[in-house]
């Protein structure tokens, strides 16, 4: 077998990969396409451990290392997916700029940070004079919302 053969086809698989990645939106697609992308740098691994004939097959075994982390790849992607569709109820990547909730707050300390961030001063709970009625009542708020 000619060397040319695997590696136009592991430079298509790519190809396809790396389309999928910068074109798609839904990040099932974009996960699908990264182990497209893998699975043509296997195909390469293993390619050329059979061309150079190693007798330690070197290629094979970094395919399996990568196997074996384009699973756990899998597995915290598909996790983490799953929890921002939860909190989301989306996953368009390109709405997803930031991973933190959206709260509309923009009530600001005197340092200038939003409130709950700062130095512990009044109405922040901290131990030195925090509100614990404003913080009940926004935790009230937040499960009525919730449901």
């Amino acid at each position: 077998m000619h060397l040319a053969y695997p590696l136009v086809v592991a430079a298509l698989l790519f190809s396809i990969g790396v389309y999928g990645v910068l074109a798609r939106r839904n990040a099932i697609l974009v996960l699908m396409s990264v182990e497209l992308m893998l699975n043509a740098v296997n195909l390469n691994l293993v390619t050329f451990d059979i061309w150079w004939r190693d007798r330690l097959h070197g290629g094979q075994v970094l395919t399996l290392f990568t196997i074996v982390i384009a699973a756990a790849e899998v597995g915290l992607g598909l996790a983490i997916v799953l929890l921002v569709y939860r909190t989301r109820q989306m996953i368009d990547v390109d709405r997803l700029r930031t991973l933190a909730e959206e709260t509309g707050d923009t009530d600001l300390g005197e340092d200038g940070r939003p409130n709950g961030r700062g130095d512990g001063g009044p109405g922040e709970g901290g131990p030195d004079g925090g509100d614990r009625d404003e913080e009940n009542a926004a935790v009230a708020r937040a499960e009525g919302s919730a449901t």
